[in-house]
Formats: structure tokens, C-alpha cells, sequence
């Protein structure tokens, strides 16, 4: 009996910074193990992992176990040493633009949705990659950076913001927004 009340009340805890995007679109730091049961709820059929590092093996083991697809786009978060920075600058963080547009056709994909989009913290390259969807989105820029910097808080990096200020999108506007035809008309 109290077996059975234990599963009953068992926690379902969102991992770090998690958020809604849009229909179908979710982010998120890097979930773990307390975090499966969550996830479970959510359906998921992909998982956009933005680390180059391996996926640790119980994650991966989840994912097989529950159908879900795992995509990476490893973005190095190579920092230049302070050093080498005047004092006013923080360090330059290379974000490539073609692994942007790779991990954007995965997002844009329907058939990948309810995708999650993760990296570390959810802050630097989960927001730059959702920054440059919502620029195709045709979100204003303010906007584009309220958003950014509500999930980097005290992290936010200037670099990233001009990052996605500059990311050109012309290459994918010929690709359907299909998951929120709603937002894609809507003046941000």
C-alpha cells in the first residue's frame, strides 16, 4: 500500500530554465534523471542537444526507451581568454551560423514536433538558436532580446544578441512555419 501511494506521489520536475516556444517547440537545460518523468508527460518525439559533448548513457537510454529521436548540433562555447579582452569586452564566443540553420530545418520539421531544444543552463546557445527562429518569425529585435535575456538573467552575453541580430535568414524563408501560422503574422 504505501508502495503504491509512493508512485502516486511521485514528483514530475521540469529540468532548469524550462520553457514553452511555441506549438510543438520546448527548451531547456540539460534535463536528468529527476526530470524523465516530466518529460515523459510532454510526448516528446525529438530531442535538439546543442553541446558537443556525448550524450551521457542514461539519457540516451531514456530516449530509446520512450521513441524519442535525438538530433546534436555541437556548438563549442570557445572562450578567448579574459586576457586577451579590453576591459569592456567579454570573451567571443564562436556560434556557427550553418550548424543555426542545420538545427533550424529540425525545428521547422513538423514531423520532429514536440521537439525539445537544449544545451547546459538553457541560456547561451538555446537562446541564440530560438532568437534566429524567432527572427524568421518576424519578431522585432527588443522582443527577440526581452526573451533571450529572461532565460540568461545575469549571463546575458552582448555577443549573442549581435548573433542573432545579424544571423541572415533569407536561406530559410522559403521553408514552412507551419507549427504557428498565428505568430508568423503577428507584428512583435
Amino acid at each position: 500500500m504505501g508502495e503504491e501511494r509512493k508512485e502516486e506521489e511521485e514528483l514530475v520536475v521540469p529540468p532548469l530554465n524550462f520553457g514553452m516556444v511555441d506549438n510543438g517547440i520546448l527548451r531547456s537545460g540539460f534535463p536528468d534523471s529527476a526530470n524523465f518523468s516530466f518529460l515523459q508527460s510532454l510526448g516528446l518525439r525529438s530531442v535538439l542537444y546543442l553541446c558537443p559533448e556525448p550524450y551521457p548513457e542514461a539519457n540516451s537510454e531514456f530516449l530509446k526507451d520512450n521513441g524519442i529521436q535525438l538530433f546534436q548540433f555541437g556548438i563549442e562555447m570557445c572562450k578567448v581568454p579574459l586576457f586577451y579582452c579590453a576591459i569592456d569586452q567579454e570573451p567571443f564566443v564562436n556560434i556557427p551560423e550553418e550548424t543555426i540553420r542545420q538545427a533550424l530545418k529540425v525545428i521547422l520539421d513538423g514531423r520532429n514536433h514536440p521537439v525539445l531544444i537544449h544545451c547546459k543552463r538553457g541560456k547561451h546557445r538555446t537562446g541564440c538558436l530560438v532568437g534566429c527562429l524567432r527572427k524568421l518569425q518576424r519578431w522585432c529585435l527588443s522582443s527577440i532580446f526581452d526573451e533571450y535575456q529572461r532565460h540568461a538573467a545575469a549571463k546575458a552575453r552582448v555577443s549573442d544578441q549581435r548573433f542573432m541580430e545579424l544571423f541572415d535568414i533569407s536561406s530559410l524563408k522559403n521553408l514552412p512555419l507551419s507549427f504557428s501560422s498565428t505568430i508568423y503574422s503577428s507584428n512583435r
